[in-house]
């Protein structure tokens, strides 16, 4: 499975930025993409995931920290996941990385440790 980023970028205080996450080698039907993003210094952190089986979104999870600023979608049709992040903060400024596996990889805590495959990650700078 490979996974390529996009949409990473500065944006000011208040602003919005829309990632992508474009999956390819799926070898099956039921799988999840994670978001997550780490600060120098920082430990990496769960953002939100969504869980897909034959073609239907069957969960969503968000942390805390972006519930409400950012909504994870997917076009299923090709295997894309976006994160639509809104009202973006200075504490928002990370490098931004998606990661894909099997389904139950989507859990709830947003840990990532079930995940197989991750992308090669993509910066977001929000600035004042």
């Amino acid at each position: 499975v490979q996974l390529v980023e996009s949409g990473g970028g500065s944006v000011q205080t208040g602003g919005s930025l829309r990632l992508s996450c474009a999956a390819s080698g799926f070898p099956f039907a039921d799988w999840g993409i994670g978001w997550f993003r780490q600060a120098p210094g920082k430990e990496r952190e769960g953002l939100s995931c969504v869980h897909v089986n034959d073609g239907t979104t069957r969960s969503t999870y968000y942390a805390d920290s972006v519930r409400g600023r950012f909504t994870i979608s997917s076009d299923v049709a090709k295997t894309t996941v976006f994160l639509q992040m809104d009202n973006l903060q200075f504490e928002d400024t990370a490098t931004y990385y998606c990661a894909g596996g099997w389904g139950y990889a989507c859990y709830p805590s947003l840990e990532g440790n079930e995940y197989t495959s991750w992308g090669q990650g993509t910066q977001v700078t929000v600035f004042s």
